[in-house]
C-alpha cells in the first residue's frame, strides 16, 4: 500500500494541471485535453493483462518495479515536451507518449500493489483487498492534486515533469529492501477464456461506473477554471478525500454483504453525485457533488472487483484482475475523448449529465449480479 500511495503521487500531480497546461499552455480545445488525459487509459488498457500475467508468473513487486522505472521515464518525455512547447503539435506529441508511458507504468504498479495483496489473503477478503490497495492509489492522487498545483504555479509543467522522473526513483530504493512474494505454482492454470467468462460482466459494472471517475478527472478542473472558482484542483481533492473516507468506514461491506449488492446501492450515490455537479451554480454545490460522487464510487469498483475474482483459482487472480481493470481502461480511454467532444457541442456542465446517466447503467450490472443469487 505505501509503494502504490507514493507511486501514484507522481500521477496525481499531474491530474489538476495537465488540463490547463494543454489548453492554456499549448492552446488546445476540450477534446485534445480528452484525448491527452485518456491516453494514460488507453495505454492501460493494452497492458493490464500483460502486468496481471508478469506478476503472477514472475512476481508483485518485480511488476512494481518495472512500473517505477518505466513511471520515471514518462517524466522525462514530460520535459522533452516542455523544451518542444515552441511548437504545440510537436509538444503535445511526445507529451502523448509520456502520458501512455505513464499508462504502462500504472497497469504493473497497480497490478503489482493488488497481486502483492491478494497473495497475502483468501478470496474472502479480496474485495477488502482491492478496496485497501485503491485507499492507497487515491489518497496519493488527493495529495498530489494541491501539491501539483503548487508546482505547477511555481515554475509551470516543466516542475510537474522533473518530480515525475525523480519520485520514483525514490520509492525504488526503498522498494527494494522489502522480502517479495514468490509466485504461486505454474501448474493448473485456468484458461483465458474461462477467467475471461468469469470477468466478463462485473468488468462491463465496473466499465460504466468508472465513468464517473474519468469526468471528474479530466473536466472538473476546466469546469472550476471556467466559472471562475477556486483552487481547481478541489472538486477532485474533495471526491477522493470522500472516496477514502468511505473505504475506511465501510471497505469491509462487500465480502460480508455481496459485492453485487453494495455495487447497486453505492452506483446511485455517485449518479446524484454527477447531477448535482450539472446542476450546481456555484462552487459549494459542485463540491458536494464530488464528494457524493467519490463517495459512490468508493464501494462500486472493489464490489465489482470482489465479484470478478470470486470464481478464479488463485494463481490466476493477477490476470483476472488485469482483465477487470482493463474494462475501465477501455471506458476512461475512449469515454474522455468522447465526453471532450460532448462538452465541445454543448457545455462542460453538460458532460457531468451525460456521465450520470452512464453510470446508472452500472445498476443494471448489478441487478444482473444479483438474479442468480435470488434464484
Amino acid at each position: 500500500m505505501a509503494a502504490v500511495l507514493a507511486a501514484f503521487l507522481t500521477i496525481g500531480l499531474a491530474l489538476p494541471v495537465l488540463p490547463l497546461h494543454v489548453h492554456d499552455d499549448l492552446g488546445f480545445g476540450t477534446f485534445a485535453v480528452g484525448l491527452v488525459a485518456g491516453s494514460q487509459f488507453a495505454a492501460s488498457l493494452v497492458s493490464r493483462i500483460w502486468a496481471g500475467v508478469y506478476c503472477d508468473t514472475r512476481g508483485a513487486k518485480r511488476g512494481l518495479v518495472l512500473g517505477l522505472l518505466t513511471a520515471s521515464a514518462s517524466g522525462l518525455l514530460y520535459l522533452l515536451s516542455v523544451a518542444a512547447g515552441g511548437t504545440p503539435l510537436l509538444a503535445i506529441a511526445i507529451l502523448l507518449c509520456g502520458r501512455a508511458l505513464l499508462g504502462l507504468a500504472e497497469s504493473f504498479i497497480i497490478m503489482g500493489g493488488v497481486s502483492w495483496g491478494l497473495a497475502l489473503v483468501d478470496a474472502q477478503h479480496a474485495g477488502k483487498v482491492i478496496a485497501w490497495v485503491g485507499t492507497a492509489m487515491f489518497a496519493a492522487l488527493a495529495a498530489g492534486a494541491p501539491l501539483g498545483s503548487a508546482l505547477y504555479g511555481a515554475d509551470g509543467f516543466a516542475a510537474i515533469a522533473l518530480a515525475t522522473a525523480l519520485v520514483p526513483l525514490a520509492v525504488l530504493a526503498i522498494l527494494t529492501r522489502l522480502p517479495g512474494i514468490a509466485p504461486v505454482h505454474k501448474a493448473a492454470r485456468t484458461a483465458y477464456v474461462d477467467v475471461i467468462r468469469a470477468v466478463w460482466v462485473p468488468g462491463v459494472g465496473a466499465a460504466l461506473s468508472s465513468i464517473g471517475y474519468g469526468v471528474i478527472l479530466a473536466f472538473s478542473p476546466l469546469l472550476f477554471a471556467d466559472r471562475g472558482w477556486h483552487p481547481v484542483w478541489l472538486a477532485f481533492t474533495a471526491y477522493a478525500v470522500a472516496l477514502i473516507l468511505a473505504r475506511f468506514l465501510f471497505g469491509h461491506l462487500p465480502d460480508r454483504l455481496g459485492g453485487a449488492r453494495i455495487a447497486l446501492l453505492f452506483v446511485l450515490v455517485e449518479a446524484a453525485g454527477l447531477a448535482l455537479i450539472w446542476l450546481a451554480s456555484g462552487p459549494l454545490l459542485a463540491i458536494m457533488g464530488a464528494v457524493l460522487t467519490g463517495f459512490g464510487y468508493s464501494l462500486v469498483y472493489p464490489g465489482f472487483g470482489a465479484e470478478a475474482v470470486r470464481g478464479v483459482p488463485a494463481q490466476n487472480r493477477g490476470l483476472a484482475m488485469g482483465i477487470y481493470t482493463a474494462f475501465l481502461d477501455v471506458a476512461l480511454g475512449l469515454g474522455s475523448p468522447a465526453l471532450g467532444l460532448a462538452a465541445a457541442r454543448t457545455s462542460l456542465g453538460a458532460v457531468f449529465l451525460f456521465s450520470a446517466l452512464i453510470v446508472l447503467g452500472a445498476g443494471g450490472i448489478a441487478l444482473r449480479l444479483l438474479r442468480p443469487v435470488r434464484s
